[in-house]
Formats: structure tokens, sequence, C-alpha cells
């Protein structure tokens, strides 16, 4: 039998949270990045005896594209499938329900699932420190009932919530450009999941592309890489009110 953490993170909030309740649940977790555009996951096959903790991001109440088509692609065999999605304290909407549906469709079996919380990715005032330690007892206790339910051997699936269809998926149009300290070393263009950024001129962003998750900023080594400050500050402006209110984890086993 052996654990998996199956993580689509690319700014480290999702890995955060997700770290929290894999290394709860087993010492010796096998990683498989969701960010890696570069590898192929349909070589990926787990076991009926394996357990993989499965955890993504929200963007606007959705689980990611490019995370939905790589997890679709591993084989799931039966494995136990324990989802995770994290947002920046607005709303989860239906990412928990797309990615349960799309878990079992990569043929995983769904034991139990957690909504949890960490910094917003772009307005990083909401959210700050988290999951902080509130969060991370929950989780670990959270961890402690999931090991219970395995070892009863009692595998039914919990009722999570989210509409089917689902909203329909709008992208945030926030695509970070380099500043004057952009020296083009290329690390954002590596990075990139979705290889927005010119490998040859870094200055380069495919806007289409994008899909806004800001890994290319939390990445740079020089600080080169920045959101438009008016656009930021519309964004802010636009949450102040449904992120403020500290919302909590929602578990479901």
């Amino acid at each position: 039998m052996k654990f998996y953490e199956i993580c689509f993170s690319p700014t480290g909030g999702t890995k955060k949270a997700a770290d929290i309740l894999t290394n709860e649940l087993n010492s010796e977790v096998q990683q498989i990045d969701l960010t890696d555009r570069q590898k192929d996951f349909s070589d990926i096959s787990l076991s009926g005896e394996d357990t993989a903790v499965i955890a993504v991001p929200s963007y606007g109440g959705r689980v990611p594209e490019p995370a939905v088509s790589r997890l679709a692609a591993i084989k799931g065999n039966g494995a136990k499938a324990v989802l995770v999605c994290v947002y920046g304290n607005r709303a989860y909407e239906d990412t928990l329900a797309e990615l349960q549906d799309t878990a079992k469709q990569a043929g995983f079996r769904v034991i139990s699932a957690a909504a949890t919380i960490a910094e917003h990715s772009i307005a990083r005032q909401f959210a700050a420190g988290r999951p902080d330690s509130q969060d991370e007892a929950q989780l670990k206790e959270f961890a402690r009932q999931i090991r219970e339910k395995i070892s009863s051997g009692k595998m039914e699936e919990p009722s999570i919530p989210g509409d089917r269809p689902y909203k329909k998926r709008g992208g945030s149009g926030i695509v970070p450009k380099p500043s004057k300290d952009c020296v083009k070393c290329g690390i954002c263009a590596e990075k990139c999941p979705v290889q927005a950024i010119d490998q040859t001129d870094p200055k380069k962003t495919d806007s289409e592309a994008c899909i806004s998750c800001m890994r290319c900023i939390s990445v740079c080594p020089h600080s080169a890489r920045k959101i438009n400050s008016d656009m930021l500050a519309g964004v802010s402006a636009k949450l102040e009110k449904v992120c403020s209110e500290r919302k909590e984890c929602e578990l479901y086993l």
C-alpha cells in the first residue's frame, strides 16, 4: 500500500494545506506534481490498495483546466481518494464536485473531501497566513478520522456539495507582466504550468493561455513580475466584502 499526494499548486498555498493532511495520514508519501507540464501523467498507475490525497485550488469556483486534464490521465485503478480544494476565503462553489467527478472518471474511489483556506493568490491580504494553527488542528483531526474510516473498511462516498452542470468557467483576465527588473533568466517560463510565457523572451506572455495562477510572480528570483496596480486595487475592492470574514474548513467524511 502506497500513499500519494497529487497536487496542483502553482504558488504553494494548496500544497501547504495538502501537506498537513497527507503527512498526518502517512509519513512516506510519493509526490505527483500536476503543475509539471512536461510530465506524461498517463504513465502513472495506482492500485486499489493505495490512497491518494488529490489537492487543487479553486479558480472562480472551478478546478483549473490543466489540473482536470492531467488528473484525468492518471490511472486510479480503485485507489482511495481524499479530495482537497483550497480557496482564498471567497467561495469554492463547484470545485469539489468537479474534482469528485474527475477523480472518479480516472478510476479513484472518493472516501472523503475537504475545502480549506489559504492565502489568496492574487489579493494576498485575504486569508494571509492561512492555513494557520487552527486550520492545522482541524486537518490533523480529520486525518485521524480518515485513518479510522480506512481501517474500518467502510468506504462510503461522502455527500459533497456543488452543482451539476458546474458554473460557467470564467478567467480573471489578470496577466502578470515583467517590470524593468526582469533579467530574462527564464525561470518564470520554465515553471509556468501552461507554457504561457515565451521561452526565448520571458517578457512576452500569451494572455489567452495564461490561467492567472500567479506562479510566475512566486518563482521570480528578482521579484520582477507584477500585476497592474490599478487592476489589483479593483480586484481587492471587489473581494473586500466577501473575503473579509473568516471562513472555516469544511470536511466531508
